[in-house]
């Protein structure tokens, strides 16, 4: 996975009235080092650039920090329910929302409960480019799930290939696809390929590309002594 340098910021516009008083008019009184740290902070975070295009989904992983902790940034990764487990709020759901959206979301939160002030950033670490599963049991070399990537256009033909080829008594004319239904009410689908036509005579048109929780059944022929 491709390490991206993006990142989520929410600068409340009081943090930046914030820099300019600092570093212009001390407050009488104040503590230098704190004085010099919080100035220092807001200038470097100004490099971070939003990232509101990437919606996030299960298996990406992500860098929390509230710069107002002094701590160093959390990995957190988006679980299959699609949540993050923020901490001091817990599982949050995640899926779909960009880190800017999310960091968004976030701040007035943790505001309500335990900042005065909460600057969040959220820095989209690694994409995963795993979409979700196909799986292929019966008459195949190596049937068990397989990896059906993010973007990519698996077809039940390349899926059996993939997965080592026909083992030796598999019917490839009877070969089936089985697609449950993904929504409330919806009835699940089955799909009927000739394997032979499709990878023996090139009839690629008739193959079937997959999608995620996708069953291919490659049934065994009858075996004549």
């Amino acid at each position: 996975m491709r390490t991206l340098l993006l990142a989520c910021l929410v600068i409340p516009l009081a943090a930046a009235q914030a820099q300019t008083a600092l570093s212009t008019n001390p407050p009488a009184g104040a503590d230098a080092g704190l004085t010099n740290l919080l100035t220092a902070g807001v200038t470097n975070l100004s490099s971070y650039v939003p990232d509101d295009k990437h919606q996030l989904r299960a298996g990406d992983r992500v860098s929390f920090q509230i710069l107002e902790d002094h701590d160093p940034a959390r990995p957190l990764m988006v679980m299959d329910s699609g949540e993050l487990d923020i901490p001091y709020l817990g599982r949050f759901a995640a899926d779909g929302k960009t880190c800017k959206q999310l960091a968004g979301e976030l701040k007035p939160l943790l505001e309500k409960e335990f900042y005065h002030r909460a600057t969040v950033i959220i820095a989209l670490d690694a994409v995963n480019r795993v979409a979700g599963r196909i799986y292929i049991s019966g008459q195949v070399r190596a049937p068990g799930p397989l990896d059906l990537m993010f973007n990519e256009n698996l077809t039940a033909g390349k899926a059996i290939l993939r997965a080592g080829g026909f083992a030796e008594f598999a019917n490839k004319k009877k070969v089936k696809v089985v697609r449950l239904g993904k929504a409330a009410g919806e009835s699940k689908q089955t799909f009927d390929l000739n394997m032979e036509e499709i990878l023996e005579q090139g009839k690629s048109e008739k193959d079937l590309v997959l999608q995620p929780d996708d069953f291919i059944i490659v049934p065994s022929r009858l075996i004549n002594f």
